[in-house]
């Protein structure tokens, strides 16, 4: 089917949302069973980590590790927000620097000033959001961005977005309890959805979207770990204990310009194939073979398709071996563990 469509439905009983586009899986989400990213709780200080800088607390959902912590004794309590999934057997990562973000504003208490998502380069455009944005914050010791999907879009929904995140900030910033408890739930997947897919779309909300979609047979695709390229190549994506190896195959190529061909649809697929998965952590691409020459062009598209991806990766670069190393942010749960 050509056009965008947003799925949102359940499978295996977690619920889920998928970004089609043109009848291929763009984006997937999905529920489970770790807290999830976006949570804040008021922790307990437990034990500081020497040699680290940092402090594991005490959450209602387990042990957390705050990193770069000083003048935090043992015993005081705090504000944290979860920033991702923990590594089996490790402690949920946090942070203290609070963020409420929603479709088309943050709202940052630590970071007070006004700012217009860079994206939005209209002069005028800029000048009416700032005006909203003035109206809305008025006297509020609260910083605020608003983001890229603000451009033309109706003030009231701005205004009404912005109201609920400053209302959500104020509960939980003046909350007086004592005891470590979840102050604000992170947002589900088709919270999630609404909130990050802001494209014109077409919405399916009815049960059985995925089935009539394609979007269970996308993901049969993805799940298999071989993901076929343009131009006839293939795409291995193994997790491993220790990182992602990824293979990319020329398949019945065997043109001289077979490599490249093969590792430049690597780039433009690779991260909408780790997106899909939720993997993140180490990523190790052993690349089809090329001329040297080739690897700045490789690197250019990879890391232009990275650019546009919601989870933060760093492109570490080559290797003796020939490989190319990336670290990307554990910002999801591994598909495989939930299905």
């Amino acid at each position: 089917m050509k056009g965008t469509q947003i799925i949102l439905d359940h499978i295996d009983g977690h619920e889920a949302a998928a970004l089609m586009v043109d009848g291929r899986l763009e984006d997937f989400l999905i529920a489970g069973d770790a807290p999830i990213p976006g949570t804040i709780y008021r922790a307990r200080a437990d034990r500081p980590m020497k040699g680290q800088g940092g402090m594991f607390l005490t959450t209602p959902d387990g042990p957390a590790f705050l990193r770069q912590v000083k003048g935090l004794a043992p015993g005081q309590h705090l504000l944290v927000q979860v920033t991702g999934y923990a590594e089996e057997g490790k402690a949920i990562p946090v942070t203290q620097k609070l963020l409420f973000k929603s479709r088309y504003a943050i709202v940052t208490p630590e970071a007070p000033g006004l700012n217009i998502s860079r994206s939005i380069r209209d002069e005028e455009e800029r000048d009416r959001l700032l005006e909203i944005a003035h109206a809305e914050m008025g006297e509020e010791g609260y910083g605020l961005i608003l983001r890229s999907a603000c451009a033309g879009t109706d003030p009231e929904e701005i205004a009404e977005d912005i109201a609920a995140m400053v209302t959500a900030a104020r509960q939980v910033l003046t909350d007086e309890g004592t005891e470590a408890e979840v102050l604000h739930e992170g947002d589900s997947p088709h919270l999630q959805a609404w909130r990050e897919w802001t494209e014109p779309a077409q919405i399916e909300q009815e049960p059985g979207g995925f089935e009539r979609a394609g979007v269970l047979d996308a993901l049969d695709v993805i799940r298999s770990g071989r993901l076929p390229l343009d131009g006839g190549g293939f795409l291995y994506v193994e997790p491993t204990r220790a990182l992602v190896a990824v293979d990319v195959n020329t398949g019945s190529d065997t043109s001289l310009a077979a490599g490249i061909k093969a590792n430049m649809a690597c780039a433009k697929t690779l991260a909408r194939a780790l997106r899909c998965l939720g993997l993140g952590g180490q990523i190790v691409i052993d690349a089809a073979p090329m001329p040297k020459k080739d690897r700045r062009t490789f690197e250019s598209a990879l890391r232009a398709a990275f650019k546009t991806d919601p989870e933060e990766t760093t492109l570490a670069g080559w290797t003796t071996l020939g490989h190319f190393e990336l670290q990307r942010k554990r910002g999801r749960l591994p598909l495989s563990e939930i299905l």
